[in-house]
Protein backbone atom coordinates (compact mmCIF):
# COMPACT_ATOMS: atom_id res chain seq x y z
CA UNK A 1 0.00 0.00 0.00
CA UNK A 2 1.08 3.45 -1.02
CA UNK A 3 1.91 5.77 1.64
CA UNK A 4 -1.66 7.59 2.71
CA UNK A 5 -2.69 10.78 0.97
CA UNK A 6 -5.55 12.85 1.62
CA UNK A 7 -7.19 11.41 -2.05
CA UNK A 8 -6.44 7.72 -0.92
CA UNK A 9 -7.79 8.75 2.74
CA UNK A 10 -11.03 9.80 0.89
CA UNK A 11 -11.42 7.00 -1.00
CA UNK A 12 -11.49 4.35 1.87
CA UNK A 13 -14.97 3.95 3.67
CA UNK A 14 -15.20 2.31 7.35
CA UNK A 15 -15.42 -1.23 5.98
CA UNK A 16 -12.71 -0.99 3.33
CA UNK A 17 -10.63 0.83 6.48
CA UNK A 18 -11.34 -3.33 8.33
CA UNK A 19 -10.68 -5.07 5.42
CA UNK A 20 -7.24 -3.62 5.37
CA UNK A 21 -6.31 -3.96 9.12
CA UNK A 22 -7.64 -7.68 8.84
CA UNK A 23 -5.42 -7.85 5.78
CA UNK A 24 -2.28 -6.56 7.56
CA UNK A 25 -2.53 -8.96 10.60
CA UNK A 26 -3.28 -12.07 7.82
CA UNK A 27 0.60 -10.61 6.57
CA UNK A 28 1.84 -10.35 9.28
CA UNK A 29 1.09 -13.61 10.81
CA UNK A 30 2.11 -15.48 7.59
CA UNK A 31 5.68 -13.29 8.29
CA UNK A 32 4.58 -11.87 4.41
CA UNK A 33 4.71 -8.43 5.63
CA UNK A 34 5.36 -5.44 3.00
CA UNK A 35 8.44 -4.66 2.45
CA UNK A 36 7.85 -0.98 2.90
CA UNK A 37 10.62 2.23 2.14
CA UNK A 38 9.79 3.42 5.96
CA UNK A 39 12.87 6.52 5.25
CA UNK A 40 10.63 7.61 2.17
CA UNK A 41 7.37 6.76 4.57
CA UNK A 42 9.23 9.66 6.62
CA UNK A 43 9.67 12.07 3.90
CA UNK A 44 6.62 11.83 1.93
CA UNK A 45 4.28 12.22 5.34
CA UNK A 46 6.69 15.22 6.50
CA UNK A 47 3.88 17.57 5.22
CA UNK A 48 0.95 15.85 6.34
CA UNK A 49 -0.67 12.68 7.86
CA UNK A 50 -4.06 10.96 6.62
CA UNK A 51 -4.31 7.67 8.55
CA UNK A 52 -7.02 5.60 7.91
CA UNK A 53 -7.92 4.19 11.13
CA UNK A 54 -7.45 4.79 15.03
CA UNK A 55 -6.28 2.15 17.43
CA UNK A 56 -6.80 1.92 21.20
CA UNK A 57 -4.53 -0.85 22.66
CA UNK A 58 -2.74 -1.63 26.03
CA UNK A 59 0.65 -0.30 26.29
CA UNK A 60 1.87 -4.32 26.00
CA UNK A 61 5.40 -4.41 24.53
CA UNK A 62 4.13 -7.49 22.55
CA UNK A 63 1.42 -5.52 20.68
CA UNK A 64 3.33 -3.02 18.71
CA UNK A 65 0.58 -2.08 16.68
CA UNK A 66 1.62 -0.80 13.48
CA UNK A 67 3.68 -4.66 13.51
CA UNK A 68 0.69 -6.45 14.19
CA UNK A 69 -1.38 -5.02 12.01
CA UNK A 70 0.97 -4.52 8.54
CA UNK A 71 1.40 -1.11 8.64
CA UNK A 72 3.73 1.97 7.92
CA UNK A 73 4.25 5.12 8.80
CA UNK A 74 1.59 7.66 8.25
CA UNK A 75 -1.19 4.80 8.46
CA UNK A 76 -2.84 4.46 11.58
CA UNK A 77 -3.18 6.69 15.01
CA UNK A 78 -2.38 4.76 18.08
CA UNK A 79 -3.84 5.22 21.35
CA UNK A 80 -2.29 3.16 23.82
CA UNK A 81 -2.55 3.28 27.63
CA UNK A 82 -2.68 -0.35 30.26
CA UNK A 83 -5.51 -2.10 29.73
CA UNK A 84 -7.41 -0.28 26.97
CA UNK A 85 -8.96 1.73 28.99
CA UNK A 86 -11.44 5.19 28.05
CA UNK A 87 -10.87 8.60 29.68
CA UNK A 88 -11.24 12.25 28.25
CA UNK A 89 -7.65 12.27 27.10
CA UNK A 90 -8.24 9.14 24.66
CA UNK A 91 -11.27 10.30 23.84
CA UNK A 92 -9.79 13.67 22.70
CA UNK A 93 -7.65 11.89 20.84
CA UNK A 94 -10.29 9.80 19.02
CA UNK A 95 -11.99 12.74 17.86
CA UNK A 96 -9.05 14.48 16.83
CA UNK A 97 -8.21 11.54 14.96
CA UNK A 98 -11.46 11.32 13.43
CA UNK A 99 -13.43 14.32 12.97
CA UNK A 100 -10.34 16.26 12.18
CA UNK A 101 -7.57 14.12 10.79
CA UNK A 102 -10.18 11.83 8.70
CA UNK A 103 -9.57 8.08 10.07
CA UNK A 104 -12.59 6.10 9.10
CA UNK A 105 -12.48 3.04 11.60
CA UNK A 106 -12.08 2.83 15.28
CA UNK A 107 -10.31 -0.10 16.84
CA UNK A 108 -10.00 -1.15 20.49
CA UNK A 109 -8.10 -3.94 20.56
CA UNK A 110 -7.42 -6.12 23.79
CA UNK A 111 -5.17 -8.73 24.01
CA UNK A 112 -4.66 -12.20 25.88
CA UNK A 113 -2.69 -12.80 28.63
CA UNK A 114 -2.84 -8.69 30.01
CA UNK A 115 -1.43 -7.70 32.45
CA UNK A 116 -3.76 -4.94 33.59
CA UNK A 117 -6.77 -7.06 33.24
CA UNK A 118 -5.02 -9.50 35.71
CA UNK A 119 -4.06 -7.32 38.35
CA UNK A 120 -8.09 -5.81 38.38
CA UNK A 121 -8.92 -9.12 38.44
CA UNK A 122 -6.70 -9.94 41.66
CA UNK A 123 -8.13 -6.47 42.67
CA UNK A 124 -4.23 -4.72 42.50
CA UNK A 125 -4.43 -1.49 44.67
CA UNK A 126 -0.98 0.44 43.53
CA UNK A 127 -0.11 4.18 43.48
CA UNK A 128 -2.38 5.53 40.38
CA UNK A 129 -2.46 2.08 38.97
CA UNK A 130 -5.32 2.00 41.31
CA UNK A 131 -7.43 4.37 39.58
CA UNK A 132 -5.98 2.96 36.34
CA UNK A 133 -7.32 -0.83 37.09
CA UNK A 134 -10.73 0.68 38.49
CA UNK A 135 -11.69 1.25 35.01
CA UNK A 136 -11.48 -1.95 34.07
CA UNK A 137 -13.65 -3.43 37.15
CA UNK A 138 -16.91 -2.86 35.51
CA UNK A 139 -15.91 -5.80 33.03
CA UNK A 140 -14.72 -8.06 36.06
CA UNK A 141 -17.78 -7.35 38.62
CA UNK A 142 -20.06 -9.10 35.35
CA UNK A 143 -17.05 -12.27 35.14
CA UNK A 144 -16.61 -12.69 38.90
CA UNK A 145 -18.28 -15.07 41.08
CA UNK A 146 -16.39 -14.74 44.51
CA UNK A 147 -13.82 -16.86 44.09
CA UNK A 148 -10.38 -16.45 42.58
CA UNK A 149 -10.80 -15.84 38.76
CA UNK A 150 -8.61 -18.83 36.40
CA UNK A 151 -7.44 -17.89 33.07
CA UNK A 152 -10.28 -18.17 31.31
CA UNK A 153 -12.22 -15.68 33.72
CA UNK A 154 -9.24 -13.27 32.77
CA UNK A 155 -9.69 -13.66 29.29
CA UNK A 156 -13.59 -13.24 28.91
CA UNK A 157 -13.17 -10.15 31.39
CA UNK A 158 -10.38 -8.88 28.81
CA UNK A 159 -13.28 -9.33 25.94
CA UNK A 160 -15.41 -7.86 28.35
CA UNK A 161 -13.39 -4.62 28.71
CA UNK A 162 -13.14 -4.08 25.12
CA UNK A 163 -16.78 -4.35 24.58
CA UNK A 164 -17.08 -1.56 27.43
CA UNK A 165 -14.41 0.42 26.79
CA UNK A 166 -16.58 0.98 23.16
CA UNK A 167 -19.78 1.42 25.09
CA UNK A 168 -17.96 4.24 26.90
CA UNK A 169 -16.83 5.77 23.72
CA UNK A 170 -20.15 5.94 22.42
CA UNK A 171 -21.80 7.22 25.71
CA UNK A 172 -19.32 10.17 26.52
CA UNK A 173 -18.44 10.89 22.74
CA UNK A 174 -21.51 12.76 21.01
CA UNK A 175 -19.71 13.72 18.37
CA UNK A 176 -17.71 10.35 17.27
CA UNK A 177 -21.49 8.81 18.12
CA UNK A 178 -22.54 10.73 15.68
CA UNK A 179 -20.09 10.85 12.86
CA UNK A 180 -20.78 6.35 13.50
CA UNK A 181 -24.26 6.97 13.21
CA UNK A 182 -24.08 9.06 10.17
CA UNK A 183 -21.73 5.63 8.46
CA UNK A 184 -18.84 7.90 8.54
CA UNK A 185 -16.75 5.86 10.92
CA UNK A 186 -17.32 2.25 12.37
CA UNK A 187 -16.04 1.49 15.95
CA UNK A 188 -15.10 -2.21 16.47
CA UNK A 189 -13.58 -4.41 19.12
CA UNK A 190 -10.78 -6.87 18.79
CA UNK A 191 -8.52 -9.27 20.66
CA UNK A 192 -4.79 -9.79 19.79
CA UNK A 193 -3.36 -13.48 20.96
CA UNK A 194 -0.06 -13.22 22.33
CA UNK A 195 0.51 -16.28 21.57
CA UNK A 196 -0.18 -16.44 17.93
CA UNK A 197 -0.35 -12.81 16.85
CA UNK A 198 -3.68 -12.95 15.31
CA UNK A 199 -6.39 -10.56 15.76
CA UNK A 200 -9.88 -11.81 16.21
CA UNK A 201 -12.32 -9.03 15.45
CA UNK A 202 -15.25 -9.34 17.35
Amino acid sequence: MKTLTKEIQDSINHSKALELLKAGNGRFVKNNRINRDLNAQVSQTSTGQFPFAVVLSCIDSRVPVELVLDQGIGDVFSVRVAGNVVNEDVLGSMEYSCKVAGSKIIVVMGHTKCGAVTSACKHVELGNITALLDKIQPAVAEIETGGEMNQEDIEKVAILNVQKSIERIRNESPILTEMENNNEISIVGAIYSVDTGKVDFL
